[in-house]
């Protein structure tokens, strides 16, 4: 067999023999994870096995690189900075497991996950694939990450739980999936969860429905309403179980204009379940500012007892555009005085909206940073589809992993406070006019680039299979938690001169300056501990 050791930020197709050269030396601190690769393509075909030496098989994780369709690899305003912008194969599925059937003179990759816990010093780890060994050297540093200040929030998606495994929601097996779904968000840097107070009035078409998700119980009672929040207690309960610290209330408005109400269901006083409000809901109903209202009481009562004053976020509409400030405004004006003391933070990119105080945190797309750096009191970002262009990171499937990874040094250099993307899970097509299957469809349907959509794809039993794409982003929040450790240790203008003049839309573009200067980092920590 031809074997190659390489990185996690290489990507392995299977018709082309990766040309990038191998590295087999890295650094880490002791509570951070290292990933890398064997590459390797057979001369016949037949089964091949990864296996690590006895001494470290307990601190390491394998897994087989399989491949996703994607049709829509690249927009047609799409930069240059893609591995490919055609259709095809791509590696992205991460599964459990040593052994692949590999057929001759293909190419293929088992990714190993090195989680070291309490080892120090220098260790030389063997690998091998059928008896060919490896040898990988690890430094681990006598030190620790600091805990990630960074509030990180990827949606999640219920109904996608509910619709690909057939569960009722908030059913027994549907909360024992989404504790899964969310200990592997938090277990890769993700802190914060969007809660569906309401259905998400978020990617549906106007008219449209998702399935219903509504952690809020309502019961109309005569001209009043009456609320169960047993429901949304049970879903703090197991966020907080699971490693989350942070909560963004559903929005109260439609996406792109705040211009009706999100879908809320009732139980009238026949005990039928019906819709109250919906897209027939626009956004002056003074009886959808009555039910706000009332529920205002009732929600604040409840943050309080929970303890969780500080760790709540509301949200109004997203991504609004400059002729929709006015409507915007009339709407935060309610939230902000039913809901007083609590940030409103928002995706939207018209520095505007946060001049004229319709919103508290705004959360500018990296294509328009520049208007924010230095004008907001808390600085957030967020990519999307639209971030295609002009060289900022994404994690597009066709996209090269440094353009991943290198979010982390970026958002450390510029003291970046919280980032947001809209799919952690998202299995619908665009609008969510259909249901798809995230093994069939990486790009809802060709409606977004790949890897848009999702960073996880559901696995049997409930269990939850991880892209590389997910790793590669927790390898980005543990290079920003290094970076503001030295920069604790040494201050910021020793982490500056090791960053440079890069910026979101200017920094190298090859996998080996990341690597090496995570190195430059580690040694650093490692000199002045």
């Amino acid at each position: 067999m031809n074997i190659k050791l390489l990185s996690s930020l290489e990507k392995v197709f299977s018709g082309k023999e990766p040309v990038c050269e191998e590295r087999s030396a890295y650094s880490m601190l002791k509570n951070e994870r290292l990933s890398f690769q064997l590459a390797f393509s057979a001369d016949e075909d037949g089964e091949v096995k990864a296996a690590v030496d006895e001494k470290y098989e307990q601190y390491i994780s394998v897994y087989t690189v399989a491949d996703v369709p994607v049709v829509k690899a690249a927009d047609e305003s799409a930069d240059d900075f893609y591995i490919s912008k055609e259709p095809g194969n791509y590696p992205d599925i991460l599964f459990p497991g040593n052994l692949i059937n590999a057929k001759a003179g293909r190419w293929y990759s088992f990714w190993f996950e090195f989680s070291p816990v309490n080892l120090t010093g220098e260790h030389i780890i063997e690998v091998s694939l059928n008896g060919i060994v490896k040898s990988l050297k690890v430094n681990i540093i006598n030190a620790e990450l600091p805990k990630q200040e960074l509030i990180y929030t990827n949606w999640f998606h219920c109904d996608a739980i509910c619709d690909y495994y057939g569960v009722e929601f908030f059913s027994d097996e549907f909360l024992r999936i989404l504790g899964n779904f969310i200990r592997t968000a938090t277990d890769h840097g993700m802190n914060c969860i969007l809660t569906p107070l309401f259905t998400p009035a978020l990617d549906t078409q106007v008219g449209g429905e998702r399935t219903t998700t509504q952690l809020v119980g309502v019961k109309l009672n005569g001209n009043s309403y009456e609320f169960d929040l047993s429901r949304l207690g049970k879903w703090v309960e197991i966020c907080l179980e699971n490693g989350i610290e942070y909560f963004e209330m559903s929005h109260f408005f439609t996406q792109w204009g705040a211009e009706h109400s999100p879908k809320v269901m009732a139980v009238d006083e026949t005990g039928a379940e019906k819709r109250i409000f919906g897209w027939e809901t626009e956004t002056r109903s003074e009886e959808y500012n009555r039910f706000l209202t009332e529920l205002s009481v009732c929600l604040n009562a409840f943050i309080k007892e929970k303890g969780l004053h500080d760790r709540v976020f509301f949200h109004i509409s997203d991504e609004p555009g400059g002729d929709q400030l006015e409507t915007y405004m009339y709407r935060a004006s309610l939230i902000k005085k039913i809901f007083a003391g609590y940030p409103v933070i928002d995706a939207l990119s018209d520095y505007e909206f946060y001049k004229n105080g319709a919103v508290d945190i705004p959360i500018p797309s990296e294509t328009h940073i520049e208007d924010f750096i230095g004008r907001v009191e808390h600085f957030w970002t967020y990519y999307c589809c639209g971030q295609r262009n002009q060289y900022v990171p994404n994690r597009f499937i066709a996209m090269p992993s440094v353009r991943n990874r290198v979010f982390g040094v970026l958002a450390a250099k510029y003291d970046v406070e919280g980032f947001l993307h809209w799919g952690y899970n998202f299995y619908n097509s665009v609008l969510s006019l259909e249901k798809i299957n995230p093994y069939e469809s990486s790009d809802g349907l060709g409606g977004y680039e790949a890897g848009d959509p999702f960073v996880v794809y559901p696995g049997e039993n409930g269990e939850v299979v991880c892209s590389l794409r997910l790793k590669v982003l927790s390898d980005a929040f543990q290079d920003f938690r290094a970076l503001k450790y030295l920069e604790s240790l040494a201050g910021k203008e020793k982490t500056d001169e090791l960053t440079g003049d890069i910026t979101f839309k200017n920094y190298p573009h090859e996998a080996t300056w990341l690597l090496d200067l995570r190195e430059s980092i580690n040694m650093s920590i490692q000199s002045i501990l």
